[in-house]
């Protein structure tokens, strides 16, 4: 079988083989199997918008149809609107993009900015799928090292770009190191990307989730913020609706013109109920994922209660917050090796560092990402007395 060779060199989803580990494997009935490797809430959306779904399939005749190919025109205007109150500055609708997930829009930006043999600089420990794009489109990750802290240094970056550096893309709060990103640094590496003619990609997947009061930044405060900067987003986290996929893309209407040559040869438009239950979720689900956030910062917290647990048998926790907590093990042995040992000795299944940074670096195999958004605090604590004993 012949094969597209980038596709062929890149990497298998890590999700997908992790679950692998799983399979054919008996777990007691008191000791159930903890699966922290996947950052996506398991929970339906909350029931009033199940209902409120419900009657948009049975009464409108449009959210069985196509529609815009930059989504409806109600959900990015109300985007822009709660955009601008959250940040400040000013966003119009027209610069809002609604896309088929978080990763959609990854993947249209990029299609915009990069040819084949182009260089985007990503941050390791880096978020996959944001890799495996890369690698099947031809264009090269440049993994920029980040330090104890998990934070990346706007020195080190300057110094990868190139004459083929298109952008530099950040995640905030980070996927998978759990770390919210200064508001200086990110402004920093934004006036880095200003600067040096590049576009500054930042996914704010996690942002509804950030631990911080007030805009996390400020960067839409900006003049002609949109000749440098794109925003991603995503509903799936905020509402629960991972398996309609709906996201968000915030840039230049230049940009857009460009991403609706993708978006439309992909998937002709977004899912058209989706989109509905993310309108409706915006304008009527404020109090209620203000609750959601209360409680994944009460995960957060039981992270930070249980730890000294693991660090007395010297592991050390590196970065807590949003869905993740990123930490090193103590142990002779490579960390995908470690997670599927884990797998058998503890029942928990996690996904190991090595999943996040380049073949070869070492800072992998000493790390593990624990996903704990499906978890609350007492299967916090019940996750951390199983890791005590490995």
């Amino acid at each position: 079988m012949r094969l597209n060779p980038n596709m062929a060199a890149t990497s298998e989803p890590p999700v997908m083989e992790a679950r692998r580990w799983i399979e054919g494997v008996e777990f007691a009935p008191d000791r159930p199997l903890i699966n922290v490797s996947q950052a996506a809430p398991v929970d339906p959306p909350p029931a009033p918008l199940r209902a409120a779904m419900a009657q948009f399939v049975l009464e409108d005749d449009a959210s069985h149809l196509y529609g815009p190919v930059l989504g409806l025109p109600d959900l990015r205007a109300e985007v822009a609107t709660q955009w601008c109150a959250a940040y400040g500055g000013e966003i119009a609708a027209d610069q809002v993009a609604i896309t088929s997930g978080c990763n959609q829009a990854f993947a249209a930006i990029m299609s915009t900015l990069c040819a084949p043999g182009d260089e985007v600089i990503l941050p390791t420990p880096w978020y996959f799928n944001h890799k495996m794009w890369l690698d099947m489109s031809g264009i090269a990750a440049v993994p920029l090292k980040t330090g104890t802290d998990l934070l990346p240094s706007v020195e080190a970056a300057a110094a990868l770009i190139t004459s083929k550096t298109r952008a530099i893309t950040l995640v905030s709060p980070n996927n998978p190191g759990g770390v919210e990103y200064p508001s200086e640094l990110i402004g920093a590496f934004y006036d880095l990307c200003k600067s040096r003619d590049i576009a500054l990609v930042l996914d704010e997947t996690y942002r509804d989730f950030d631990s911080r009061c007030g805009a996390p930044h400020d960067l839409f405060t900006r003049d002609g913020w949109d000749d440098t900067l794109v925003q991603l987003y995503s509903f799936s986290k905020a509402y629960r609706l991972t398996g309609h996929r709906v996201g968000a893309m915030v840039t230049s209407v230049a940009r857009m013109a460009e991403a609706e040559k993708f978006l439309d040869t992909v998937t002709i438009c977004p899912n058209q109920l989706g989109q509905r239950a993310a309108l409706w979720g915006l304008q009527n689900l404020g109090d209620w994922l203000a609750e959601q956030r209360a409680e994944i910062l009460a995960r957060r917290a039981a992270i930070t209660q249980n730890f000294p647990k693991l660090a007395a048998k010297g592991w050390v926790l590196q970065g807590n917050g949003a869905y993740f907590a990123y930490m090193t093990h103590p142990f002779d042995e490579p960390s995908d090796a470690l997670a599927q040992r884990m797998v058998h000795d503890i029942g928990v299944l996690c996904l190991p560092g090595t999943m996040f940074v380049p073949e070869g670096d070492a800072s992998g195999a000493r790390s593990i990402r624990i996903a704990f958004a499906n978890i609350d605090a007492a299967g916090i604590a019940q996750l951390f007395d199983r890791m005590e004993t490995l």
